[in-house]
């Protein structure tokens, strides 16, 4: 079966169940809007969907992906800025309660950041520059040697990124008041392609610590 085939049968398959034989749920959605509790920051790999992973329904999440799972810093400078503009609208209008950061194993964007050059990352127009929102966490990995394999690299690699975005969200001043008033309350998760487990992860820098969910 060809690729654009394959997803229209499964259009299909999705309007069978949520039109003709659940049709009450998106009669709500309509009538009622999205009205979801929780966002979810996640990469763009094609094997990291959220709503997959999380077994959920249409409205119950608004999902925000971009290269690496990457939240920038607080920079309301006019330029364009896809994840910041998300965030705002998940925060300041829908009143999201929960942010989750959700990282992977075998992220495409880490292993570039980890690599450097030697991966063609320079080449780039976008990634470059963007993947350097996590330098932070590219030297937490490298520059300790209790990560003395390259799959040990890019594991802490992958979850200190995840810190490093946590750490960005307090730079919103409209997320840091509503964390602040116990409104809203943010996650770092990562999901391990591998074995299939989703840890929860507690602490920074080199006292993170991993709990499955």
């Amino acid at each position: 079966m060809e690729p654009i085939d394959k997803l229209i049968e499964g259009y299909r398959r999705f309007r069978k169940r949520y039109f003709y034989e659940e049709p009450d749920l998106f009669t709500r959605l309509v009538a009622r809007g999205q009205s979801p509790d929780v966002a979810v920051v996640a990469c763009c790999d094609s094997r990291v969907d959220p709503a997959i992973i999380m077994d959920c329904e249409p409205g119950d999440l608004f999902t925000i992906r971009n290269v690496a799972n990457l939240v920038p810093p607080y920079e309301p400078d006019g330029l364009y800025h896809g994840t910041s503009a998300a965030l705002e609208f998940a925060v300041r209008v829908l009143g999201v309660g929960h942010i989750i950061v959700l990282g992977h194993a075998q992220c495409g964007g880490i292993h570039a950041l980890l690599a450097g050059e030697s991966a063609g990352i320079t080449q780039g127009e976008f990634i470059s520059s963007w993947m350097r929102i996590a330098d932070h966490a590219r030297d937490v990995a490298l520059n300790n040697p209790a990560f003395a394999t390259a799959e040990m690299r890019q594991r802490r690699c992958e979850q200190a990124a995840i810190q490093v975005s946590i750490a960005n969200l307090g730079s919103f001043p409209w997320i840091k008041e509503r964390v602040e008033q116990k409104k809203l309350r943010l996650h770092g998760w990562y999901f391990d392609i591998g074995s299939g487990e989703l840890i929860r992860l507690d602490g920074s820098g080199e006292n993170v610590k991993e709990s499955p969910v």
